[in-house]
């Protein structure tokens, strides 16, 4: 009796919830609809299709977007191809023509259709023209237009119809090539935006666009190296017999890796393939289709990264140690290796001293290649390396400087007989102060902060072991206020315009003694030194580039032929500088 009881009880509620539920659902139907505005705006109340429309989630204004500057983008693409039949009679140009033409407005017919099924506005681009003179959407609009990525200037459509014959076929390619990685570099960000792509027809078109844009350009690609008269076009791929061309000048002498400075198994240092689950189905994809390899780096990288001579010797700094060389000869002579992974690699040789930068936070203090896998070790080891090379036969680790974020570069600014003076930069994270005391990261405005600051290096000559920072300049601070973090903040200058890393560290430094001049290629900023205390460097200068195009590498700083430090020139991560120097 008590156990049916409680089962009625159980039915009771259930069916009480149930009601609960329905009149709940009827009640939530019949509640008004509100969104909110700005603070201190009243909220707007909404229809229940009002509110519906907002929570369709099968696309996304940025998918709408995309579809809508993707039309634009590729009807340019036909009209450039539109003038190829009366400018060339390249067969190859005009195969390439055709098929753009043909698969461009097939995807405009499909963006339109796609957009209309939305009910969202489709444009008509051949409502307007899109060398520069549109009407469609204003002027605004189509100066819009003539900023997404890849596209033609109206200069450069013009250039291109005043063309003919080679020179159109050449400018051709190259703004067709530009053009189809712009469609890519689209692609790319539509797909990093959250939400976007989220139908599955507007994901597969996107993939088939990323696709056949890059094969497109890998096939103009290779047209455009035969329509040159540049030899490296044509230079053969391979590893020690690829091809080669010189200019005014000679090869004298190609010296392949020694022993221990190249995997074994993988000499050319290749990334490896993945292997195919099941080879027969994957033959049947095609010649085109590309292999599958891995992209994750390995634990040991034998690349070369810079060069020191002394006399007849000559240093190669690698990421995995040092090969010294005998020079004068017709061709360089071996004497020693010296196996020390943890790259950078950068070299300096100073009288019988041999400097290395070491970065890396798997390198160790004994030059072993087996890493270091715990957070904190006093194995690790990241900074200056300090070699004796009396016998250079058989170098001797003498000296070592920990810094905070290891050396990425150094240049030797001073050197007598009775100390060396370097400043050291090292642009990785900072690493733990219980493995080095005084390492913080910090914020910018923190003056513990191991960031926005150089290394001032002494090595006393007579004994390398008691090298140490004397001083670690603010050479970024600001002026007036002694902020730490005083110069660029980090970002772009604009639409087109390259983005740069906050300036806290320096990529290159060049030294230029005789006028007591340093220069540094760091990060958004080139700063100019006045190293007449060359252990009290002090900035006198800095510019920051503001219309250095998106994609374009700045060269190393150029103020003045290297005279003590043959660190690696390019600026990777900073923003170089030319100096008019009295």
């Amino acid at each position: 009796m008590i156990a049916k009881s409680a089962s009625s009880v159980r039915l009771l509620v259930g069916c009480s919830v149930l009601s609960l539920m329905a009149a709940g659902a009827a009640v939530a139907q019949d509640a008004p609809i509100v969104q909110p505005g700005a603070p201190g705006q009243a909220p707007r109340a909404l229809t229940a299709e009002e509110a519906t429309r907002i929570a369709d989630n099968r696309f996304s204004a940025d998918d709408v977007r995309f579809m809508q500057d993707m039309i634009h983008h590729h009807h340019q693409a036909t009209e450039m191809a539109t003038l190829v039949a009366d400018r060339t009679n390249t067969p190859a140009i005009i195969e390439v023509a055709g098929r753009i033409t043909a698969s461009q407005a097939d995807e405009i017919a499909f963006m339109r259709d796609w957009l209309m099924d939305r009910g969202q506005d489709a444009p008509d681009p051949s409502a307007h023209t899109m060398a520069g003179h549109g009407q469609h959407g204003g002027h605004g609009a189509a100066h819009a237009h003539m900023t997404m990525a890849g596209m033609a200037t109206p200069e450069q459509m013009a250039e291109l119809a005043a063309a003919s014959g080679p020179a159109f076929d050449r400018l051709f390619l190259d703004l067709m090539i530009a053009h189809h990685a712009g469609a890519v570099e689209m692609v790319g960000d539509l797909l990093g935006r959250s939400g976007s792509a989220y139908d599955p027809v507007l994901f597969e078109f996107v993939s088939d666009v990323t696709n056949e844009q890059q094969a497109e350009i890998t096939r103009m690609t290779a047209l455009a190296r035969g329509l040159t008269d540049d030899p490296r076009s044509s230079l053969t791929p391979g590893f020690r017999d690829a091809g080669e061309a010189a200019s005014n000048m000679t090869l004298v002498a190609s010296l392949p890796k020694p022993a221990g400075f190249y995997d074994p198994s993988n000499p050319a240092g290749l990334p490896p393939p993945i292997p195919s689950e099941d080879e027969a189905a994957e033959g049947e994809r095609g010649e085109e289709t590309p292999g599958r390899f891995g992209r994750r780096g390995p634990f040991l990288s034998f690349a070369n990264t810079d060069l020191a001579f002394s006399g007849d010797l000559m240093a190669v700094g690698n990421y995995h140690g040092i090969n010294l060389y005998r020079i004068g000869e017709a061709e360089p002579q071996l004497i020693s290796s010296l196996v020390c992974p943890g790259g950078q690699g950068d070299v300096s040789i100073v009288g019988d001293l041999l400097l290395m930068s070491v970065e890396q936070s798997t390198a160790r203090v004994d030059c072993g290649r087996e890493g270091i896998s715990e957070d904190v070790s006093p194995d690790r080891f990241r900074g200056l390396r300090i070699f004796d090379i009396s016998n250079p036969v058989r170098p001797v680790q003498v000296g070592q400087v920990q810094t905070c974020r290891g050396s990425h570069t150094h240049s030797v600014v001073s050197s007598d007989e009775r100390s060396i003076i370097v400043y050291n930069s090292g642009t990785s994270s900072v690493r733990d102060d219980e493995e080095l005391a005084g390492c913080v990261v910090g914020l910018p405005g923190d003056p513990r902060t191991a960031l926005f600051s150089i290394d001032v290096i002494e090595i006393p000559v007579a004994d390398p072991s008691r090298s140490r920072i004397v001083d670690s300049p603010r050479v970024f601070a600001d002026d007036e206020t002694g902020v730490v973090a005083g110069l660029w903040q980090g970002g772009d200058h604009g639409e087109g315009t390259q983005r740069t890393s906050r300036t806290d560290q320096c990529h290159d430094i060049t030294v230029f003694p005789s006028a007591n001049l340093a220069a540094g290629a760091c990060s958004g900023n080139g700063i100019l030194l006045d190293i007449s205390d060359p252990r009290a460097p002090r900035r006198i200068d800095a510019v920051n580039d503001p219309a250095s195009p998106t994609g374009t590498r700045p060269p190393s700083t150029t103020t003045a032929p290297r005279c003590c430090s043959p660190t690696s020139g390019a600026a990777v991560r900073g923003r170089a500088a030319a100096f008019r120097i009295p």
